[in-house]
């Protein structure tokens, strides 16, 4: 907004209060010097809240880079925050494994749960080893007879759909 509309359009405003008062009141004939002198003074006080104004104008893009900027850093404080809970825990759960076996104060007939499901993942994984070496000594054995294999499979497939 501009200094020059809103003057006058205060001024307008004044001019239709003084025109309200008058036709309400009788004429009181105030002194000039008076007159003028309340004149300045609104009209120092309008400049000086046109000039407030401006500068908030000014300031509030300065404001807004300021705003960005801050949650911008804040994210990057809350990700590192994540990021320490995380090795926090890894680390937490690695002293549990590694202590788990000097710990003189463990309770010798419970265990761990992560080296128990450890060990389960080990066994499961020998189990897959074997069943491959088996599969391949199979197609091995197979291909030695001269099997079509191809025929197998659709067969294989075949029966489990009925």
């Amino acid at each position: 907004m501009s200094f020059a509309y809103l003057k006058n359009k205060f001024k307008k405003e004044k001019e239709e209060k003084t025109k309200k008062e008058e036709e309400e009141t009788p004429e009181i004939v105030q002194p000039e010097v008076e007159n003028e002198e309340r004149k300045k003074e609104e009209e120092e006080a309008l400049t000086q809240m046109m000039v407030r104004m401006n500068e908030i104008e000014n300031d509030i893009p300065r404001i807004k880079v300021s705003i960005d900027t801050l949650k911008a850093q804040i994210q990057e404080i809350r990700d590192e925050v994540e990021s320490l809970n995380k090795t926090i825990r890894d680390v937490m759960m690695l002293y549990e494994v590694v202590s788990q076996e000097i710990n003189p104060f463990k309770d010798l007939e419970s265990e761990n749960p992560i080296v128990g499901e450890i060990q389960d993942l080990k066994q499961e994984l020998d189990e897959l080893r074997k069943e491959i070496a088996q599969i391949k000594a199979d197609l091995r054995l197979l291909a030695y007879h001269g099997i079509d294999l191809d025929k197998v499979i659709y067969e294989v497939l075949a029966e489990g759909e009925k």
